[in-house]
């Protein structure tokens, strides 16, 4: 009997790793599902689908010049992104959108890994959330969540992100304008 229960024992304990292992895995991946959302659509005038994984990513980078100062720099903040997804819906009506819809992306960045860096609500302009996703003290993602009554936004950078540059990304990529600013050091004035 003791034979026996050893030998259920090693697997069980030994499947219960694997199992372990493949949730911390799925826990840490900053890569955020939209199927949720995917039924907006048909309500939506307008629908942007931005899908730019890690092979795409690798191609464009080939084509930005090393020559030209700002796609220089673009070129060495992308190097090491694995993704970029947006998904904007814009409406012609309020109210095409529920909390749920909402609260589907927000359920994700919930987990140990997420933290909330930005969350601004307004009932004029709408709100905007961002959370950063970190494995360690790095940063290995972002996920900004904007809506107002007409319009909701997710927008999701898996890899690693680097605060200061993340302004340079707003418009390349179909990254929208998030509103980042940046401080860019004033020349000095030679007398």
């Amino acid at each position: 009997m003791k034979l026996l229960f050893h030998k259920i024992r090693i697997p069980l304990i030994a499947g219960l790793l694997v199992v372990t292992a493949a949730f911390t895995v799925q826990a840490q991946n900053p890569r955020i599902q939209t199927i949720s959302i995917e039924h907006l659509v048909a309500k939506a005038s307008r629908t942007i689908d931005v899908n730019v994984d890690e092979r795409l990513m690798k191609m464009a980078a080939k084509l930005l010049s090393d020559k030209d100062i700002e796609e220089k720099e673009i070129k060495q903040l992308v190097a090491g992104i694995k993704g970029i997804y947006v998904k904007s819906f814009e409406f012609e009506a309020d109210g095409q959108y529920t909390t749920a819809d909402v609260e589907s992306i927000r359920s994700q960045v919930r987990g140990p890994s997420w933290s909330r860096m930005v969350n601004v609500t307004s009932k004029k302009d709408g709100g905007l959330e961002v959370y950063l996703s970190f494995q360690g003290e790095l940063v290995n993602g972002l996920a900004v969540i904007a809506t107002d009554d007409r319009e909701f936004t997710v927008v999701n950078i898996v890899g690693p992100v680097d605060l200061d540059k993340l302004a340079k990304l707003e418009g390349q990529f179909g990254v929208p304008d998030l509103g980042i600013e940046t401080t860019k050091a004033k020349p000095k004035n030679d007398k």
